[in-house]
């Protein structure tokens, strides 16, 4: 049984910027249920496009891979391939969690898991490329590096799933979005004080893009396709293709 998130329940003289430490690793699971919409859709569609792009004797990537679901996702509908999923996190409770979660599993396909930054990290040899939620929380200036390397390490005919809260170009757009996932997270048993106050600890630390920015950036690292296949409310995922006959 999973923890209740309620570790903004309580009100707060000051609110300190959000980090996935020790007590957020312990209600994760619970909290990215509550917060995101459609996380189980996208977590679904990690396993369907690991079916068909995960291929032989390749690399697939979980980006910022907390817990591991999307490691899971990957290396549960990979049987039919020979291949090793990569998992990374800068976050060492997020990390030890996830290596005993992955250990109670057999699995087709081994999950390898590093406690690294991933602007640090080597990405090689990959036919799937996965940042549930990741890119968001890297400073934007590193953003464009971080797709290049990506894209470098995809082989021909890869892609990267990219999944991220977005900002609508328009303030009144925007509002209406903001506005409508607040009520996602009261009916999910938020409290006012709680939804104030996460979205306080996260301004400093999640600064959200336009889907026309994440596309923008896809492209000038070469995708040849950037597919937006789901989104609800301020919540996006997106598929970028590498092109199949790319000469490296």
């Amino acid at each position: 049984m999973h923890k209740s998130d309620n570790l903004f329940a309580s009100p707060m003289s000051q609110v300190s910027d959000f980090q996935f430490d020790e007590q957020v690793a312990d209600v994760f699971p619970d909290m990215i249920q509550r917060s995101v919409p459609g996380y189980q859709t996208i977590l679904h569609t990690i396993g369907e496009l690991a079916k068909s792009y995960i291929t032989d004797g390749s690399r697939a990537y979980d980006l910022g891979c907390s817990l591991g679901a999307a490691s899971l996702a990957m290396a549960r509908n990979s049987e039919h391939v020979d291949c090793e999923i990569i998992g990374i996190d800068n976050s060492e409770p997020m990390i030890e969690r996830c290596a005993r979660k992955v250990k109670s599993f057999h699995l087709p396909n081994p999950v390898t898991l590093h406690c690294e930054s991933i602007l640090e990290s080597t990405i090689s040899h990959a036919s799937m490329v996965v940042m549930n939620f990741t890119l968001q929380f890297l400073p934007p200036n590193n953003r464009l590096a971080m797709l290049k390397k990506i894209y470098d390490g995809l082989n021909p005919g890869g892609i990267l799933l990219l999944s991220e809260k977005i900002q609508h170009p328009s303030e009144q757009g925007n509002r209406l979005l903001v506005d409508l996932h607040h009520q996602f997270k009261r009916n999910n048993g938020y409290s006012e004080l709680e939804v104030s106050q996460k979205r306080a600890a996260l301004e400093n630390v999640m600064l959200t893009d336009t889907f026309a920015t994440h596309e923008s950036r896809l492209r000038e690292v070469g995708f040849a396709d950037v597919v937006m296949w789901f989104k609800c409310y301020n919540f996006s995922s997106i598929i970028a293709v590498k092109t199949a006959d790319t000469q490296e």
